[in-house]
């Protein structure tokens, strides 16, 4: 997922500038350039002296471009030269008739330049036999603008102040920072105070104000140690005097900079100007809690004992009671303390007592040293006193009155009284005693090994790919993979050791949405038939817009670029994702599993009926979005409407793709959480629930591995595993390994039929049997069912003044519109109704979202006029309402459910669901 796209943008937003770059544009510059020798540039450059490339665009809004300057004294005429990125399949010339005045300007873009530039990638300028090389720049990320020359011409590339295209670079040279600026208010009083760079949830960072008045932060610049990356604080960005600042990493539904923080880094605030250093901090590893100031604002920065975002930091030794053993233990009662730092510690001197704190006092000896992370247990015999039933452990400092850490019980535990999570967690019953270990917790799924072979294998020759291959599929003994930053699809065939790509499939089909135009951002794959299924993040011609959607492409064995013959764009139930935030894998599920599994349909809360979705074919589609770490069920309509059907939270920081096989329903994480993978099955409730978390295999390095799929044949007992390594490491981006055909709960599991009788897609242009991923047998046998719910309708005549309760809500609607609605936050995690009167419509039912908000859609059916939205509980009982105006005819949307029954859908991300697994003390290494 490159944090921006890698294909067609647009440099400038303003129609005159857009203008500028379209076309052959030729713009003077006058005086301005002096010519000089490029001493950068090969000899090559010497058969046209003076066009260089000056600018370059590869993140644009819109469109890419590249800017050459002529920087002699005659005019040069560049008609027929030749374009390049980095790959030598993908070349442009230069339109018959372009000359470039001395000192003036040609920028080249869309329509002439069909191939969009990468995060990793390069611009290369060649003369008309496509092999005389006159001048070329390459880079290994994204400039925050544009990478430009400074001066413009002569200099070296630098990234610019802002993109100028067709005009001279704009750049401000950094000067050396200096620690204690003299002319900036904030000056000195301003210091780092707290960083989170592990990202358990966001990086973040805390500023500390030591001075005694306010000082007002609005427009200073927040960066890590590139330069490119920048943060200006927001209007209101002021700390209190002797107070704390919190600046957050940008979500899904909040602001904040969006850069992660990595294991050697810095953070580092600038003045306005974004050259006067105010305060820095930099570190070598991540910290296992965060670093932090002890004390705040004027100590030296160290490991925290545990993170205290936006509050005062704890200073106190890094070290906790978690784990103790009051009745039966081994040989006695135990008090197992842990270390909740990065380092190894010295509890020497430290004391530990029952609830008796000045009779039964145990001072930790010399040599009581805790390893990182790790453990030390004290057993009965050495601290000489007995843990009651009801009882308490108390842990001193070693002045032996600052306490660091205590607690109590009321009866002995059946197993110990510890930490869930370990180390961190309340204090609970244990599900077992683990003295010395971590601690084992009742709903908490242990990290286990990858349940198949360690070895991994390089399936791809080097510079197959240039990077950004995310989604996988496997299906009719072919390998289908997307890549996401020029929006291509690959077809993948077995040749030898190798996976390459099969005949005509060499540099990909390229992606267009219905229509043919744009450049999807293909991040998942799933092929049902004779179809291939893509979801994807957002048009990559309009970068800045987030369009989580999902394509078909039914002829895909067509010669040239794929037209998609379908589009659900899920905008409408993803209100605020991200443009880079949004789908990322996808897979499908057969209806007969489903019904068989038991599953219950979440907009309902009933047992799953697909004949309540007319049109979906046989089987609901699975996807995973970024921004939300979730994993959302939907039966998408013929027609293009659309039903979210079921929610899956998941234990990870994001999720980069998904698969079912087998029974199991797959989840996998990248880099950004070790390279581990879930495994969900149907539980007894008709929920998909976390049943393991794996790492990955022993032998996998931790790269962006973006997308996973299964072998269907199992030899020896082991399926063949593949992934998409987004980050092309090493110039590879495709590895493969094993995994035992039996993983998961069933020690014996049926392979799942295939969901059509349609042959899979083939070379050849007429594909045979229906697109629609229909035809998938009716499941035999009466599985038993939870009865229908009692739906209460509200009495219209109940809703009076006293019981409108808080609820806020727009004015105005649409039909078939998506508004938010906030409620009570103490009602977060409840499960409420929606009803729209005076015609009483049952608008679905929705879990509210941890800020107290639903999202909900109105049917286009509903007429114009006044209407009262009203919320109520399951028994019926009103929790609020208001007045709303229904206005116009339906909005004109791809998508969404015209039918008639609106669902309302969580907006936010919700707190994990009752018996959802947890990782026990997972980290986000951000890089």
């Amino acid at each position: 997922m490159p944090s921006t796209p890698q294909s067609a943008r647009t440099a400038d937003a303003v129609g005159a500038r857009r203008a500028r770059i379209s076309g052959a544009v030729v713009v003077t510059l006058g005086a301005a350039l002096l010519v000089a020798p490029l001493a950068a540039l090969p000899a090559a450059a010497a058969a046209e002296p003076g066009v260089v490339i000056n600018e370059i665009e590869s993140n644009g809004d819109v469109t890419d471009w590249i800017e050459l300057v002529n920087t002699s004294l005659s005019p040069v005429d560049v008609s027929g030269w030749v374009v390049k990125d980095n790959d030598d399949t993908r070349v442009d010339a230069i339109p018959a008739g372009t000359v470039i005045e001395p000192g003036g300007f040609f920028v080249f873009t869309e329509p002439d330049m069909t191939f969009g530039l990468g995060m990793a990638d390069a611009a290369r300028l060649y003369l008309a036999d496509g092999t005389t090389l006159v001048d070329g720049y390459e880079w290994t990320q994204h400039a925050a603008t544009t990478y430009g020359r400074f001066p413009d011409g002569t200099g070296p590339f630098v990234t610019t102040t802002t993109s100028t295209p067709g005009a001279a670079n704009a750049y401000t040279p950094i000067s050396t920072p200096t620690a204690t600026p003299t002319d900036d208010p904030a000056a000195g009083l301003i210091v780092v105070n707290e960083v989170e760079s592990n990202g358990d949830d966001t990086d973040w960072v805390e500023l500390a104000n030591v001075s005694d008045t306010d000082i007002d932060l609005t427009g200073y610049v927040l960066r890590d140690n590139d330069d490119a990356k920048h943060y200006a604080l927001p209007s209101g960005s002021a700390v209190p005097a002797h107070g704390i600042l919190l600046i957050d990493q940008l979500t899904a539904h909040s602001p904040g900079f969006d850069f992660g923080l990595g294991g050697a880094d810095m953070v580092r605030l600038f003045a306005p100007d974004g050259v006067s250093l105010v305060a820095s901090y930099a570190w070598t590893v991540h910290a296992a809690t965060s670093y932090g100031r002890c004390p705040d604002g004027v100590g030296e920065m160290r490991e925290t004992t545990v993170t205290t975002k936006g509050a005062p930091n704890n200073c106190a030794l890094p070290v906790g009671i978690n784990e103790v053993e009051s009745s039966g233990g081994t040989p006695g009662d135990w008090i197992e303390l842990v270390n909740l730092s990065g380092a190894a510690i010295d509890a020497s001197g430290t004391v530990v007592t029952d609830s008796d704190v000045v009779g039964h006092r145990y001072v930790l000896p010399a040599g009581s040293e805790i390893a990182a992370g790790g453990y030390l247990v004290l057993d009965e015999a050495a601290f000489g006193f007995g843990l009651g039933a009801a009882d308490a452990v108390h842990l001193f400092d070693v002045d032996g009155t600052t306490e660091l850490d205590a607690t109590s019980w009321t009866a002995h535990a059946g197993t110990t009284w510890g930490r869930c999570t370990d180390g961190t967690g309340p204090f609970t019953e244990t599900a077992a005693a683990t003295k010395g270990a971590a601690n084992r917790c009742a709903g908490e799924i242990v990290v286990g090994a990858w349940p198949g072979g360690s070895d991994v294998r390089i399936l791809d020759d080097e510079a197959t790919f240039s990077g950004d291959l995310s989604g996988l599929d496997y299906a009719g003994g072919s390998l289908w993979a997307v890549e996401n930053g020029n929006g291509l699809l690959y077809r993948l065939v077995e040749t030898g050791e190798k996976w390459l790509p099969a005949s005509g499939w060499a540099s990909g089909k390229k992606l267009r949405y219905p229509g043919g135009g744009g450049t999807v951002d293909a991040e998942g794959v799933t092929v049902l038939g004779d179809s291939v299924y893509v979801s994807s993040e957002r048009n990559n011609v309009q970068g800045s817009v987030s369009r989580p959607a999902v394509l078909r492409y039914d002829d895909v064995a067509a010669s040239g670029e794929l037209v998609a013959s379908a589009e659900w764009n899920l905008a409408p139930d993803f209100a605020g994702l991200g443009a880079n935030a949004g789908l990322e894998g996808i897979t499908w599920i057969p209806d007969a599993d489903l019904v068989a599994d038991g599953f219950v349909d979440a907009r309902t809360g009933a047992a799953y009926d697909p004949a309540d979705y007319p049109g979906h074919g046989g089987g609901l589609f699975f996807v995973g979005v970024e921004g939300t770490a979730a994993v959302y069920a939907y039966a998408l309509s013929s027609d293009g409407t659309f039903s979210r059907v079921a929610t899956i939270e998941t234990p990870f920081a994001l999720v980069a793709d998904v698969q079912y096989d087998r029974g199991i329903l797959w989840v996998v994480c990248d880099e950004a959480c070790d390279g581990r993978t879930a495994t969900y099955e149907v539980d007894s409730g008709g929920a998909f629930a976390a049943t393991n978390v794996y790492a990955r295999p022993a032998g996998m390095a931790n790269v962006a591995n973006e997308g996973f799929a299964i072998g269907s044949s199992c030899v020896g007992g082991v399926a063949e595993t593949f992934y998409a390594d987004d980050a092309d490491t090493d110039g590879f981006s495709l590895r493969g390994g094993t995994l035992a055909c039996t993983t998961g709960s069933d020690p014996e599991p049926t392979p799942t039929p295939d969901p059509t009788e349609t042959p899979e897609p083939t070379e050849s242009p007429e594909p045979t049997g229906s697109p629609e991923p229909t035809g998938s047998p009716e499941p035999t046998g009466s599985p038993t069912v939870s009865p229908e719910p009692t739906v209460v309708v509200p009495d219209e005549d109940a809703l009076t003044e006293g019981n409108r309760g808080t609820i806020d809500a727009p004015s105005e609607v649409r039909p078939g519109g998506t508004i938010r609605v906030e409620l009570d936050p103490a009602l977060a995690g409840d499960t409420v109704h929606v009803w729209l009167f005076s015609e009483p419509t049952d608008l679905g039912a929705a879990v509210v979202g941890a800020d107290g908000s639903i999202t909900v859609r109105i049917p286009a059916s509903v007429p114009a006029g006044e209407h009262r939205l009203v919320i109520t509980d399951a028994d019926g009982a009103i929790l609020a309402w208001t007045e709303i105006r229904v206005v116009g005819g339906a909005l004109a949307v791809t998508g969404g459910d015209a039918t008639g029954t609106a669902v309302p859908v969580i907006a936010g991300i919700l707190a994990l669901v009752a018996g959802a697994a947890l990782l026990r003390r997972g980290r986000r290494a951000t890089v």
